[in-house]
């Protein structure tokens, strides 16, 4: 069965991608707005993970929603949620089985509700499948330190290719480095180098 997996190249979606790997033929799917190259960083772990990889370009009208809706709101909250629903319904507009994220029982941004997820179901004839939505960040945390080689830090400083670094490239182009500061609070970022064994 085929399935795509919105990823990022951080450990969340990599993870997923190991626990969905036996039982699926994965592939990895970088949703980008053309913003920047940001989503090469996708290519390069999902080679180190040996999986196969693709991008998806989404509406650029979706990115500048998001990135009003963030400066309105004054934190990303609101905005990457509509984005991450956006690049759902995308990528389930493929010729797929499944779709799948990185999405853990914690998070609060993205998230993906019951009612979206079987509404996403219904209407595109896939299965949404979110393999970490049972495992709070503790225990993520553990499976990767056991799993994979993963470099951490500041935000803007980690190569991702989340939907963040477009919006924030956006944000930037609108209100300068002001608009980053306004909206995104500091907080740390992962990348995959590859599994460790």
């Amino acid at each position: 069965m085929d399935l795509a997996l919105l990823y990022s190249g951080g450990k969340d979606s990599s993870l997923a991608a190991l626990v969905l790997d036996g039982f699926y033929d994965v592939r990895l799917v970088t949703a980008h707005f053309d913003v920047t190259d940001d989503h090469e960083h996708a290519r390069r772990a999902a080679a180190a993970l040996g999986l196969p990889f693709e991008t998806h370009e989404l509406d650029r009208d979706v990115a500048a929603e998001a990135v009003g809706t963030m400066r309105e709101d004054g934190y990303p909250r609101n905005g990457i949620q509509w984005v991450h629903e956006h690049a759902l319904e995308e990528v389930a507009a493929l010729d797929v089985d499944a779709v799948a994220d990185g999405t853990r029982r914690d998070d609060r941004v993205p998230s993906v509700s019951r009612a979206f997820a079987q509404s996403l179901e219904d209407r595109h004839e896939v299965d949404y499948i979110a393999p970490l939505s049972g495992f709070g960040r503790n225990a993520v945390d553990r499976l990767v330190e056991e799993t994979l080689d993963v470099e951490s830090g500041p935000s803007e400083e980690i190569p991702k290719a989340d939907y963040e670094g477009e919006l924030r490239e956006l944000l930037r182009a609108e209100g300068g480095e002001e608009a980053v500061v306004d909206v995104f609070p500091a907080h740390e970022q992962t990348y995959v180098r590859g599994t460790l064994d």
